[in-house]
């Protein structure tokens, strides 16, 4: 019996590293479209983020509303 579930944990280990080193995480390509697309996307991304860094931060605005938690009125003891 425990050969079977020694049988049985190793191939459940191995199963599921197998689906874990299957993440489609990062894919390699020799199509000089899909090179170029990302190349293009990255540079938008880098572009956008400079522009984020070198723009003028807006204020924040900081509203003096009703406080966020309302006190519970407290519960007469006298009766």
């Amino acid at each position: 019996m425990k050969k079977v579930s020694l049988a049985i944990l190793v191939s459940l280990s191995a199963v599921t590293g197998a689906a874990y080193a299957q993440d489609n995480g990062v894919m390699m390509s020799t199509d000089p479209a899909k090179a170029a697309d990302v190349e293009q996307r990255a540079q938008d991304l880098q572009n956008r983020q400079q522009a984020m860094e070198s723009a003028p931060a807006a204020p924040m605005k900081h509203h003096k509303g009703a406080p966020h938690h309302k006190k519970a009125p407290k519960a007469d003891a006298g009766s």
